[in-house]
């Protein structure tokens, strides 16, 4: 029998994660008045120049982790952002080159509603259906390409499902139609291996939060030529090569930096760890009975674990894990609780995407952790049933 957990059992890395201590040690350079705290654009004083160092020495690290060019990444606000600009801003900026974008529709809502707000500015939208995997072929994908098509907008991992997109296959077929090729890759970094020249990536969107670094920070990996271009959405000083203006926030900046370094570092070892944690936790599940895995067996992240509990309401049941932090993706209102868009939209009928739940791993989850978990699931579920 699993012991008390001395802290809450936290089971909801996908949603975010708790920043790693050294990369909070590298934040706390930058924040008081005898530290770093210049504005990095003061370029007239020793201060600004050693903050502006501390940016661009950042740049260079989340370049490193993606294989890019350091003037090829955009900071933002977050993937939000990220999403945002590649999508608006390149669709704004490309007139000329298109009006279609083709996404998907189990997309994070970012680009989701990003491509809806586009579609109501003339941009028509084809929003592909993936399989029961969580994935898009490239045969889906060239069936749906157009003369017009500007963009193709796919994730690398699906927040939900773990599910990972050949994004190397679907960039080529999108440069075969003369079009561009972004990815949401908010999800994957330090998971699966990113290489943005080796995947014949144009735009790619990277989160700080979601690899043990801050809230409220992240990047566009804009590629270096002349044909993409991208209209700035925030306007005010023409900060990052005229795409983003804004002060930078060179705490946050310089945070991310190094947890993208250390996820580079450390990012296969880490792997292997929470793959053998997921493995027990799913041989813990089927002790349990009527669980269905919603999540594709193969060819998925190992952190990510969405499962359905047949005969159960995943609601009640996330109040009865107490002080287990997991999520159930469902958008709840006062009128009702819908199910996951994106459970639906891979197949999962609705009594059971009402009944899953999302379980994520991460860097501090323990034996006991996942232990604890199966303990309270099963008292839980069986009450419950």
């Amino acid at each position: 029998m699993s012991s008390t957990p001395t802290r809450p059992i936290y089971l909801d890395y996908a949603a975010t994660t708790p920043v790693d201590e050294r990369v909070a040690t590298v934040m706390q350079r930058y924040l008081t008045v005898d530290q770093l705290f210049a504005n990095p654009a003061s370029r007239s004083h020793m201060s600004g120049w050693q903050a502006e160092q501390a940016v661009e020495h950042a740049r260079r690290q989340v370049a490193d982790t993606i294989n890019a060019d350091p003037r090829e990444i955009v900071w933002t606000s977050g993937a939000t952002e990220a999403d945002n600009l590649a999508l608006t801003g390149f669709m704004r900026a490309n007139r000329a080159r298109g009006r279609h974008l083709i996404t998907s529709i189990i997309e994070h809502k970012a680009v989701v509603d990003t491509a809806k707000a586009l579609a109501s500015e003339g941009v028509e939208v084809t929003w592909l259906k993936p399989g029961n995997d969580g994935c898009i072929t490239p045969t889906q994908l060239r069936e749906v390409m157009r003369d017009d098509t500007a963009l193709v907008s796919l994730m690398a991992v699906n927040n939900e499902l773990g599910s990972i997109n050949d994004i190397k296959a679907l960039a080529e077929v999108a440069h075969q139609f003369g079009a561009a090729f972004h990815t949401d890759a908010a999800q994957a970094v330090g998971r699966i291996e990113l290489d943005v020249v080796a995947q014949s990536v144009d735009l790619m969107s990277l989160s700080g939060h979601k690899a043990y670094g801050p809230k409220g920070v992240g990047a566009l990996y804009v590629k270096r030529d002349p044909s993409l271009r991208i209209e700035a959405l925030i306007h005010g000083g023409g900060h990052e090569r005229g795409m983003r203006s804004g002060t930078l926030p060179t705490h946050q900046i310089a945070a991310m930096g190094e947890a993208f370094a250390l996820a580079q570092q450390y990012s296969l070892e880490e792997q292997q760890r929470i793959t053998h944690l997921r493995q027990n936790f799913l041989n813990g599940l089927q002790q349990i009975g009527g669980v269905f895995l919603n999540s594709p067996a193969d060819n998925a992240v190992p952190n990510i674990i969405n499962v359905a509990f047949d005969g159960v309401e995943a609601e009640p049941l996330l109040m009865a894990l107490r002080d287990i932090a997991v999520s159930t993706g469902s958008a709840c209102n006062s009128a009702s609780v819908d199910p996951s868009y994106v459970l639906l939209g891979v197949g999962i009928p609705r009594r059971l995407a009402l009944a899953s739940l999302r379980f994520s791993l991460g860097r501090y989850t323990t034996q006991d952790d996942i232990e604890h978990t199966l303990h309270v699931l099963a008292h839980a579920v069986d009450g419950l049933r």
